[in-house]
This record gives C-alpha cells, sequence and structure tokens, in this order.
C-alpha cells in the first residue's frame, strides 16, 4: 500500500548544487522545510548500484537511516541510443577528473566523441526518485524526457549535460531554457509530478 508523506521536513538526499536548486523551485510555494544531505554533514555514499533504483535507494535510504528524517534521492542520467544506453548511470563518473573533481565538458566531449558520426543522435534523460521513511519504507517513481544530442555544446544554464541535450519538441537544450521551463518538461519534472500524485 502507498505510504503517504507526513510531516513538515524533507532532506533532498543530495550535496549537487544544480539538483537541490531545481527541488526547491519545484517544491516552491508547499509548506515544508527541506534541506540537503550536506546540511548535516553527511558524505556521499558510494553509488554501488547497476540501475538508477538501485542508486536512488541507496542515497535515500543512507540518509533517513544517519538523520532519521524522510529521504529524497534522485539518480539520474543521459542514455544515449548510439552508445548502447551509456552513460546512464554512469553519467556522473563519466565527468570524472581525478581528485574527486567532475568536469561535465569533459564527460561532454567523451558523449560526442563515441557517437562520432553515426547519424542517431536520439537520447533519454532519466530521472528515478525515491522517498524514503527512516524504517526503510519507500516509493519510487521514473521520468523520462525523449530527446537529441546536439553539437557543439549550447547554453549556460542548467547543470551536467544539459548543454548538449535538446527535448523533443524544443529547438533549445536544457543548457538554454530558463529553470521554470525545464522544471516544467524536464525528466525530473516528470519524476517529481508523479511523486507528488503518489505520496503527497
Amino acid at each position: 500500500m502507498t505510504r503517504k508523506f507526513s510531516g513538515s521536513e524533507l532532506v533532498i538526499a543530495t550535496h549537487n548544487e544544480g539538483k537541490r536548486s531545481e527541488f526547491a523551485e519545484l517544491f516552491q510555494g508547499r509548506d515544508l522545510r527541506l534541506y540537503s544531505a550536506a546540511d548535516f554533514g553527511l558524505e556521499s555514499p558510494d553509488e554501488t548500484g547497476t540501475t538508477f533504483l538501485e542508486n536512488a535507494l541507496l542515497k535515500a535510504r543512507f540518509v533517513a537511516e544517519a538523520i532519521g528524517k524522510i529521504a529524497m534521492a534522485d539518480d539520474s542520467g543521459v542514455c544515449v541510443d548510439a552508445l548502447g544506453g551509456a552513460p546512464g548511470i554512469y553519467t556522473a563518473d563519466w565527468a570524472e577528473v581525478g581528485g574527486g573533481k567532475r568536469d561535465f565538458d569533459y564527460a561532454m566531449k567523451k558523449i560526442y566523441k563515441g557517437i562520432g558520426d553515426n547519424p542517431d543522435k536520439k537520447a533519454q534523460f532519466v530521472s528515478v526518485l525515491v522517498l524514503c521513511w527512516p524504517d526503510q519504507h519507500f516509493e519510487t517513481v521514473e521520468g523520462i524526457s525523449h530527446g537529441q544530442i546536439v553539437w557543439p555544446p549550447r547554453g549556460v544554464l542548467g547543470h551536467g549535460c544539459d548543454p548538449i541535450f535538446m527535448p523533443d519538441g524544443y529547438s533549445i537544450t536544457y543548457g538554454e531554457m530558463d529553470q521554470s521551463v525545464k522544471n516544467k518538461i524536464s525528466h525530473r519534472a516528470e519524476s517529481f509530478l508523479k511523486m507528488m500524485e503518489k505520496c503527497f
């Protein structure tokens, strides 16, 4: 049976400022106090899952158990058809340049080089959301945005691989899109809306 959220506080299990700001805007207008894992000095757990769901659950469960509050985690990435669905859950890993640093310009170049002269530029941005209680009960939803990879990168808005992803029906990338627009049509917006309908 689906469990409904109750309470006035929610912890977003992320250290990613881009995700944190997206969730802050998505939750705007709701009588809810939002925190992030960083607010409690929690380190990010190792993402050892092999699916978006496994990694989202790992992050949400880690935070919920550590601080005894309901936690929400997103695991997301871009899945490129010409790369067999890669980088997928390893999107952030593709940006790693050593020393714990991530460079998404580097990740986007890897995607571009991997596609090469393949005419198939189709891609999907996937977001899996998990809402987890301290007793380990959880609810989950998935959002998908279909589009294509463009090159060179366009726009400086958003985060991650947003500048090379152009969603279907639009002539601009996520990186060129105002956050208020992106938050109505993105993969994360879809998973968020599903979670609101399911649990809030």
